[in-house]
């Protein structure tokens, strides 16, 4: 449950199924797992303190009035207690309704990876983000062995940590992709949720730092240190609009075996805004198939190529910009001085003179992951787009409208070249 403050995902979503799997008591309309035995269960957070806080308020009560949280006073068999936090519960047994006794133990973060080393758990329940080596260490708490039937990981944060290598694990490309793996994401805003007014939306917003906004009112990944473009998604995209033939237009392209990309760029003459509208994202074919899409949105738009490709094989050892010059492309090497590209992309993202369709999904897709590693040195991995984007942008002064046709529908080609950006 990766979701946004406020919207009820400690209590209503983690300690809520953990209680229905540690007593067995399902409701009707329950159609998720169901374990008929009693189980074993870790419900950690971040520190000892905010762990008796938060998750174990949530499931007891507060300390002194145990059987006034989640797990009902009947179901409550006996516990002990934590040493060095006041009032920290280490494990409580639950009665499960097979007729045993369902153990929760309450772990930390702080504890560090090595204390949840040990043996299989049914279920575990990780309350705030972990970290990647606490996570992995969890993953296999729960694998399936021969003697072990496979458990469930219930995470429920909000996502203050941007792109993280955790929640690249559920939102791989920088999306959610439920299907057709063990991984699901359930997202939830403010919007969501019927017990936040919003006379109280409106004011949490007020008292929010703009670059946490959408982390803790929608439950996107916040934008954090590490992004290259720290610009809330969206404040840069728009509708898709049918594009007037008198805009100038060029694309940016990044060729390679493993992804071959290009982005497509038009400008508003009159506003000087420039929209991202179309792109192309295939890997592992010739150059025939990419140059032949490439070509299919309008042989005359002109081309910024990764400067690169002039010296890279591809197969056959052919030089690829050569090659696709060939092809039909109507190329010129791009300028990739990266820091300064990275800074005019950045700069019209920023004030609104990039705008980008909704449509291109691969886009913005790598638009979320485009980050630096704690070094400072940009991740160099799904980012064919933005590099051809920025090729683009570096390059826009070469835009071009239609040629003339003979039933001069469109503007003469004089008038084709942009001026004043």
């Amino acid at each position: 449950m990766m979701a946004a403050n406020r919207v009820g995902k400690t209590e209503g979503v983690g300690g809520y199924e953990v209680v229905l799997h540690a007593t067995g008591e399902y409701p009707d309309w329950w159609k998720g797992r169901r374990f008929e035995r009693p189980l074993r269960i870790w419900a950690a957070g971040d520190t000892g303190e905010t762990v008796r806080e938060i998750v174990q308020e949530k499931l007891m009560g507060e300390p002194g009035n145990e059987g006034t949280g989640l797990i009902p006073a009947d179901n409550l068999d006996h516990w002990t207690m934590k040493g060095g936090v006041t009032g920290a519960i280490d494990m409580v047994w639950v009665k499960h309704k097979s007729g045993g006794l369902s153990r929760i133990k309450f772990k930390s973060y702080d504890q560090k990876r090595k204390s949840f080393q040990g043996t299989e758990q049914d279920i575990i329940w990780l309350d705030e983000e972990p970290p990647l080596d606490i996570y992995t260490e969890c993953l296999l708490r729960t694998t399936k062995t021969t003697t072990f039937a496979g458990g469930l990981i219930l995470c429920t944060f909000t996502p203050l940590e941007g792109i993280s290598e955790v929640v690249l694990k559920y939102l791989p490309g920088g999306s959610i992709q439920n299907e057709g793996g063990v991984e699901n994401v359930v997202m939830a805003s403010w919007d969501d949720v019927p017990h936040l007014s919003l006379e109280e939306k409106e004011d949490l917003k007020r008292n929010i730092p703009p670059y946490q906004l959408d982390a803790r009112s929608k439950g996107i990944p916040q934008l954090g240190s590490g992004a290259i473009y720290p610009v809330p998604e969206s404040d840069i995209t728009c509708v898709p609009f049918e594009i007037p033939d008198y805009w100038p237009r060029l694309f940016g392209f990044d060729v390679g075996w493993k992804r071959t990309a290009a982005v497509w760029l038009a400008q508003d003459p009159d506003t000087k805004v420039w929209y991202v509208y179309g792109e192309y994202y295939k890997g592992q074919a010739e150059p025939p198939v990419h140059a032949a899409a490439v070509r299919s949105r309008g042989e005359w738009i002109p081309g910024e190529v990764d400067p690169a490709a002039r010296g890279r094989s591809q197969a056959d050892g052919k030089q690829l910009m050569r090659s696709y010059k060939d092809l039909g492309l109507n190329l010129r090497p791009a300028d990739n001085t990266v820091e300064a590209g990275i800074f005019e992309v950045y700069t019209l993202l920023s004030t609104g003179q990039l705008k980008v369709f909704m449509t291109c999904q691969n886009w913005l897709s790598e638009f979320r992951l485009y980050r630096r590693d704690d070094k400072g040195n940009i991740v160099k991995e799904n980012d064919h787009l933005m590099d051809g984007t920025r090729y683009a942008i570096k390059g826009r002064h070469h835009a071009r409208t239609p040629p003339v046709d003979r039933s001069g529908s469109h503007r003469p080609a004089s008038q084709s070249s942009i001026t004043g950006v």
